[in-house]
């Protein structure tokens, strides 16, 4: 696969996480891929292996943040690695809001994705809106 086409991969990837769309989002992952969140007890966050508990994991995103949404996205990809950044938004349960700009580090094997490193900027969350 060519470095434009995972590129077009990264950017629908990033379109299925804004539709919340978890068949499509799956639809990009190998079946032995694996998810590093942002946060979690370990160096690398939370680990998430295999097809089930990395689709739990994005289902939770939007369980958590029903409003999440990643904005503005700049994509690259060279070999079997890509990049998207973003700015993450969303609501938190007690109304904040959260706006921070983040980066997926991405793996590929066979045109799937099989490992989604993510990391997010430690920002505290804003006011309410009015």
């Amino acid at each position: 696969m060519s470095d434009e086409e995972l590129v077009a991969r990264i950017k629908a990837f990033g379109d299925a996480w804004n539709r919340h769309d978890i068949d499509a989002l799956m639809s990009f992952m190998h079946e032995d891929c694996v998810f590093e969140t942002v946060a979690g007890p370990e160096a690398h966050g939370s680990r998430h292996q295999g097809m089930a508990a990395v689709r739990k994991a994005f289902e939770a995103a939007w369980q958590t943040i029903p409003d999440a949404q990643w904005l503005n996205a700049k994509c690259w990809a060279h070999g079997d690695k890509g990049v998207m950044e973003s700015t993450f938004t969303g609501t938190a349960a007690d109304g904040s809001r959260i706006e921070a700009n983040m980066v997926d580090l991405l793996e590929f094997r066979d045109g799937k994705i099989i490992l989604k490193n993510a990391f997010r900027k430690n920002r505290p969350h804003l006011p309410a809106r009015d």
